[in-house]
C-alpha cells in the first residue's frame, strides 16, 4: 500500500489523500505544481514523477 505523504518534499505545501500529487517509484512525493516545475523528474533519484493515485473514502 502506498504511503500517502501529507507534505510536498520541495515546497512543503499540504497534500490531501484525495488531492493531486506526483510520486516516483521510491514514493518521493511532490505537489503537482512542483512536479511540473521539475519537468516530472525526481530530484532525489532522477526517476519519472507520475500522478499519485487518489485515496477516496468509501
Amino acid at each position: 500500500m502506498l504511503e500517502m505523504r501529507k507534505v510536498c518534499e520541495r515546497c512543503e505545501s499540504s497534500l490531501s489523500d484525495d488531492g493531486p500529487a506526483v510520486i516516483c517509484s521510491f514514493e518521493c512525493t511532490f505537489c503537482a505544481a512542483c512536479g511540473s516545475e521539475m519537468s516530472h523528474r525526481c530530484p532525489n533519484c532522477g526517476g519519472e514523477l507520475v500522478i499519485r493515485p487518489r485515496r477516496l473514502d468509501s
